[in-house]
């Protein structure tokens, strides 16, 4: 495994890690979910580039617009329960109630 993959694969493990273990706040699983994005993105555009193949040049491009839109729907998310609950702390979200 060569360095650059390494870092990669570890950045993308320290953000499924931060998701799995440090779940406190709304907005920091957000942050560790867009940077779980954006070292696939990186990843990917490495290996498009090591690939120079012309089909695979919109992937990261599709990987990215993917990304936008799952960072506004939690946005979105994370102000209707700030407006709702009054802060975005996951403890205090309970499905039962919805």
């Amino acid at each position: 495994m060569t360095p650059v993959h390494f870092t990669f694969s570890s950045a993308f493990i320290l953000g499924l890690m931060g998701l799995a273990f440090h779940r406190t706040h709304l907005l920091s699983a957000l942050l560790c979910l867009e940077g779980m994005m954006l070292s696939l993105f990186i990843a990917l555009s490495l290996w498009t580039l090591q690939l120079d193949s012309t089909s695979f040049t919109t992937s990261p491009m599709l990987l990215l617009a993917f990304s936008a839109c799952e960072a506004s729907a939690g946005l979105g998310l994370l102000v209707a329960t700030a407006r709702t609950h009054g802060s975005d702390r996951l403890q205090s979200l309970n499905l039962l109630q919805c």
